[in-house]
């Protein structure tokens, strides 16, 4: 079988935290010694780099990762022109991308875009692509003209892509109604999850309710994880936070600041289990509307893995599992129903038929088999004498 390549424009760096692109990337390479794949992580964005005192900082552009035998590059381009630049800003980044995929042989790949602001190189290339949607970006709160780019890029994809997969029933209900969607949901590593691990040191003592994911302004809900910290230190209890944070400076302040509060940083992928494992209670904090509502929490599946009880506010997902180890609280009672779940620190729960990442990688195989059939023949015909 001829190689095939893959060029995935993500949201999210190759890192030690890992996400549905680098679980579903990682899959798909160990099912097909064939692939190859350029994972383009977000820009590196030199005048922040230089105005933030810091001196400019470049990417860490093209470079192979480790594993796979070769077959996963990695490509962090240098953000050139500031957005304000417009269309030009894009350019230079579609050529920083096209030079790396000459660098490596690549020709005719397909393209998988999770960062919409990848658009324009779908249309201008014509190759076959599939457009990952895991967020709805209409539905977030941003400034119009953010908004009219995201709204612009997301036209050209939907248009343009041979295949739209979408990751939450949300966003298949308010996409369907413009175009054939492909639900493929998130996953978690169900074997690793449930392997025991000791407890990790900078746990605190005590009753802990746990939180894992990206700390982000379109999701945790800041006020809410204080008030909740008030009234579980009570008891002695305290939240901890474990994930990256993508909060505005006065909410980051405000968090590791709180005596009650534990904001652990990212921590690599591979000790996350460790904390869910050993947490009191598992807690999803997270603000209601419509922007939640399009999403498929990775936590839900990892949360409900490991089976320790889970307090959530009505958001998608854990609202339509209430009563598997999960209870629901509106906002204004989420603090008191935290409380109540460290006091009673229930046992942890086997939860059946949690889906697998396995599953999720045949899934998306099945999606992409028929772009490299296309990516292939066009490649033949390029290659015939005219």
């Amino acid at each position: 079988m001829s190689r095939r390549d893959l060029v995935v424009f993500s949201l999210e760096a190759w890192d030690d935290v890992w996400r549905r692109n680098q679980y579903l990337i990682d899959g798909l390479l160990r099912r097909d010694p064939d692939l190859r794949v350029l994972f383009v992580e977000p820009s590196n964005d030199l005048l922040h780099s230089a105005l933030s005192g810091r001196g400019i900082r470049r990417g860490r552009g093209l470079r192979t990762t480790s594993g796979y035998d070769g077959r996963l590059s990695l490509f962090q381009p240098d953000k050139v022109l500031p957005r304000v630049a417009g269309p030009a800003a894009d350019a230079a980044l579609r050529r920083a991308a096209r030079r790396a995929m000459r660098s490596l042989g690549v020709t005719r790949p397909v393209l998988w875009v999770n960062d919409p602001g990848w658009a324009a190189l779908v249309a201008r290339t014509g190759l076959p692509s599939v457009y990952d949607m895991t967020d709805d970006w209409l539905a977030a709160d941003r400034p119009a003209r953010e908004r009219h780019r995201i709204v612009a890029n997301e036209a050209i994809l939907m248009q343009r892509c041979a295949a739209v997969v979408v990751c939450s029933t949300g966003l298949e209900r308010s996409r369907s109604p413009e175009r054939d969607v492909i639900l493929i949901p998130n996953a978690v590593d169900t074997a690793r999850y449930r392997a025991p691990l000791p407890r990790p040191a900078d746990l605190p003592a005590g009753p802990t309710a746990v939180y894992v994911g990206t700390l982000h302004e379109d999701r945790l809900d800041v006020d809410l994880v204080v008030r909740t910290a008030e009234t579980i230190a009570a008891d002695g209890g305290s939240i901890v936070l474990v994930g990256p944070d993508a909060l505005a400076t006065r909410n980051t302040e405000l968090l590791t600041s709180h005596p009650d509060v534990a904001v652990l940083g990212p921590r690599p992928f591979r000790d996350i289990p460790a904390y869910l494992q050993h947490a009191t209670s598992l807690i999803v904090p997270h603000v209601v509307d419509a922007f939640t509502d399009s999403l498929d929490p990775i936590k839900l599946y990892e949360y409900r893995a490991v089976g320790r009880p889970i307090v959530s506010t009505p958001v998608a997902g854990f609202r339509d599992l209430e009563g598997e180890g999960i209870l629901l609280a509106a906002r204004a009672d989420f603090p008191l129903a935290v409380a109540a779940a460290l006091r009673e620190n229930a046992p942890t729960l086997t939860v059946a038929d949690v889906p697998d990442w396995s599953d999720r990688v045949d899934d998306y195989a099945r999606v992409l088999e028929p772009l490299f059939a296309d990516a292939a023949a066009s490649a033949s015909d390029s290659s015939r004498p005219r």
